[in-house]
């Protein structure tokens, strides 16, 4: 099976923070393997932007750099025709300069994206001098990184900033866990098999587990990570993002306002959650390197690098059913995973000797993206009925063939949506809101009450109050496996 490529309209694509980790890592690296793919039009241009002096000669060779380390370049010829659609223009965001040549350079008859790749303090100025210097037009297009906002009230003050100047059609508020392809499989898994929706519910499902573990530390993000903390930088974003896929009703369409009204209505059921429903950690040192006080240089920091919480979803479809999430730094593997959690058979007519068995759907995100489907069968051999609990397994690199063993990475899929003029994997205003007015009492009942992270050992499953979370409940936590 071989994925199409369908090339997008000509663009101009400026990336405000052109030299910054995120565009040299993720951003640059994406947009050459969609080069490379056959999916841009000749005309197509980059236009990199920073406060560095660089010439668009020197910025080049900045990108070819990245592109080696990084082991995306291919054959000399094509990362030479890729570098030589880049431009740079130097300015800054809080000065006229700069701006008349970025204007030039700029193209009337095309989609012009602006895409911030900088920090959040400099989206304003950064849009109101786009405005101010007539870049706004009915194909203009703003791609937003997180953080978007720090809480409830900044993210009411930046979607006001960006309102004044930009339609809400406009604004892509970027989170690129929706970019990931597993993810959206979530929504083909459940609205395209008749196997799954009509038991997607309370009367099948006993509970789900949302996991999403790393085995880095903040190592480089020591400033921002220790004003966020993994509830800023993880819950309320990617973690609300795969409940709402998970959670969220059918859609009339598959159509972006349809979509993100249907997620918008589940974190509008979300309970607020009670202080014996959280558990909060923090990595201590050891073979994997120093503990989270000690990287920030902070010995009192409170400030939690893993959380693990039950939520609620109080509607018709979810009433009852606990959403276990859980995240955090330096744990024993990488993997994001979900796992829904069927009820067992109502009677069991093996007897007990059989055990009990349930079935568990489990969507993997990453690594090794896929779907594991775990199914009761007879234990083969003679001496009575054993069963055992075996998976049926299906690998995307696997079953899709070796030719897409390579799929586009979600800023490539993101990115070619913003092109195309798609929301549908982007957080819409009131949506960010939402999770941020859900978010907020919780971070402040921790201050409120002086909570100290648990401590946990590097390279283990988290704290053990996250355990006992689940075991209070009869229940545990599926393992964590890379």
């Amino acid at each position: 099976m071989v994925s199409r490529v369908i090339p997008v309209d000509p663009f101009d694509l400026v990336i405000f923070g052109g030299t910054g980790d995120l565009a040299q890592r993720k951003i640059l690296p994406a947009l050459f393997r969609r080069f490379c793919a056959g999916q841009w039009s000749d005309t197509t241009r980059i236009i990199a932007v920073a406060r560095s002096p660089h010439g668009a000669d020197g910025f080049r060779q900045i990108v070819a750099g990245s592109l080696q380390d990084l082991g995306h370049s291919r054959d000399t010829a094509t990362l030479t025709e890729f570098l030589s659609r880049i431009d740079y223009v130097h300015l800054d965001a809080h000065s006229n300069d700069g701006w008349h040549a970025l204007s030039d350079r700029v193209q009337e008859d095309r989609v012009r994206a602006f895409y911030f790749s900088v920090g959040p303090e400099l989206f304003a100025p950064l849009a109101e001098r786009i405005q101010a210097n007539g870049l706004v037009n009915a194909k203009t297009r703003i791609v937003v990184e997180k953080p978007f906002g720090h809480d409830l009230s900044s993210a009411k003050d930046l979607n006001a900033i960006l309102a004044a100047r930009f339609d809400e059609s406009q604004i892509y508020r970027i989170d690129h866990y929706l970019g990931k392809e597993t993810v959206q499989n979530l929504m083909a898994v459940r609205f395209g098999n008749m196997l799954f929706e009509p038991l997607w519910n309370s009367q099948y499902v006993d509970h789900i587990q949302i996991t999403v573990a790393e085995t880095v530390g903040i190592d480089g993000r020591e400033e921002y990570y220790e004003h966020a903390g993994a509830m800023r930088d993880m819950v309320q974003n990617h973690l609300m993002q795969l409940l709402c896929l998970i959670a969220m009703e059918p859609p009339a369409k598959f159509d972006p306002d349809a979509v993100r009204d249907e997620k918008l209505k589940v974190i509008r059921a979300l309970d607020s959650v009670e202080p014996h429903h959280i558990v909060r950690g923090q990595f201590s040192a050891g073979p994997l390197g120093p503990s989270y006080r000690e990287v920030v240089g902070n010995p009192r920091s409170t400030t939690e690098s893993y959380v693990a919480l039950r939520a609620h979803v109080s509607n018709w479809r979810w009433a009852g059913t606990p959403f276990y999430l859980r995240t955090g730094k330096r744990l024993v593997a990488r993997s994001s995973v979900i796992n829904v959690m069927f009820k067992d058979a109502p009677h069991s007519i093996f007897g007990e000797e059989a055990g009990r068995h349930a079935n568990v759907l489990s969507i993997r995100l990453q690594p090794n993206e896929g779907i594991t489907l775990r199914v009761t069968i007879k234990e083969p051999g003679p001496g009575g009925m054993r069963l055992v609990d075996v998976p049926l397994d299906m690998s995307f690199a696997d079953a899709l063939g070796p030719e897409n063993q390579d799929p586009p990475g979600a800023y490539e899929r993101l990115i070619m949506d913003v092109i195309r003029g798609n929301q549908t994997l982007f957080m819409r205003g009131d949506e960010v809101e939402a999770a941020w007015a859900w978010t907020d009492p919780i971070i402040a009942g921790w201050q409120s009450r002086g909570d100290v992270p648990k401590p946990y050992d590097s390279g283990s499953t988290g704290p053990g109050d996250a355990e006992l979370l689940m075991k209070r409940d009869g229940r545990r936590w599926q393992g964590i496996k890379p």
